[in-house]
């Protein structure tokens, strides 16, 4: 009889022991189902865009306090196309703006703002949060910029000096990163190259110096730099219906004056009125000392009529 009970005890156990295991690789089984899930059921392509047109005027007839009148224009376009497929992630933007200004005893009109800029980052998962990646940069201009004047006879003038694709950077190389979520992401990229591209009319003028037209040298067009890029973006909500989205970006040439830190910061402020008009800041500064030795700053305010797309 004892050794029945005793057979009994140990079966039981047994039955215990493997009902545990079982229960606990089907757990396993589960948790990694779960986050297979998780990983994939983001993939393809997601699209989203932002276009905005702000506008200012104006007028003034016979006004004591005096007084120009004006008429100014923006338009701006944001736009996210990224793919994710399992553990890759290729992350793309657009960053595009144009604006005049004219006023009514000017003899040029002006621009307020003109810039293209294409971003891509591909990532191939390497753990967690961390991804290897390959990053590319491109800046340039829609059209010429000037220096305005006045010459002897008081009479407004200006000189050409900047133009399409001149200057133009092209930035890109390998790296690390890291990304929490579309919103929060950075990337290091401690071998990369920086081309910078300008016409070389510029360079090419009479009593031209070495490098001081965007660095570039006399008769060139062509400026090449090797060094460490390290680029971030934060996007998050200050309060209802008012977001801020930060794009920072920095760069220090190994070949020469690796203590020069380039940089280019632009903050993006959208204080929602309804689902067509917005209030916008953007506020962008620029150090770069083969364009301008001291910061460079950008500032756009107005209400603006928004689009947005998501496809």
């Amino acid at each position: 009889m004892k050794k029945v009970i005793l057979l009994a005890f140990l079966l039981s156990v047994s039955a215990k022991i493997k009902a545990q295991s079982t229960e606990k690789e089907l757990l396993k089984h589960t948790e990694n189902s779960v986050k297979v899930i998780a990983d994939t059921s983001g993939n393809g392509w997601t699209k989203k865009g932002l276009i905005t047109f702000l506008f200012n005027q104006a007028n003034f007839n016979n006004w004591v306090a005096g007084g120009e009148s004006s008429l100014s224009g923006n338009l701006g376009i944001n736009y996210d196309f990224n793919y994710k497929q399992d553990n890759m992630t290729w992350d793309n933007r657009v960053l595009a703006s144009y604006g005049l200004l004219q006023t009514q005893n000017a003899d040029f009109e002006k621009k307020t703002d003109d810039r293209f800029e294409f971003n891509s980052v591909y990532g191939k998962r390497a753990s967690g949060n961390w991804y290897y990646s390959f990053i590319l940069n491109f800046r340039t201009q829609f059209t010429d910029g000037y220096i305005y004047s006045k010459d002897a006879g008081g009479a407004e003038i200006r000189q050409e000096n900047t133009g399409i694709f001149s200057p133009a950077y092209l930035t890109f190389g390998p790296g690390i990163y890291w990304k929490k979520s579309d919103n929060l992401k950075v990337n290091f990229a401690p071998l990369t190259s920086k081309m910078t591209f300008v016409n070389n009319d510029y360079t090419s003028l009479p009593g031209y110096v070495d490098g001081s037209y965007f660095g570039v040298d006399a008769n060139k067009s062509l400026r090449y730099e090797l060094g460490f890029y390290a680029s971030g973006y934060y996007k998050f909500k200050l309060m209802d219906n008012v977001t801020a989205e930060n794009i920072l970006s920095l760069y220090s040439n190994y070949l020469e004056k690796p203590g020069n830190i380039d940089l280019d910061y632009q903050i993006n402020i959208v204080m929602k009125i309804n689902k067509t008009l917005s209030a916008n800041l953007t506020f962008q500064t620029i150090y770069d000392d083969n364009a301008f030795a001291g910061f460079q700053t950008r500032q756009v305010f107005g209400v603006g009529v928004n689009y947005n797309f998501v496809h």
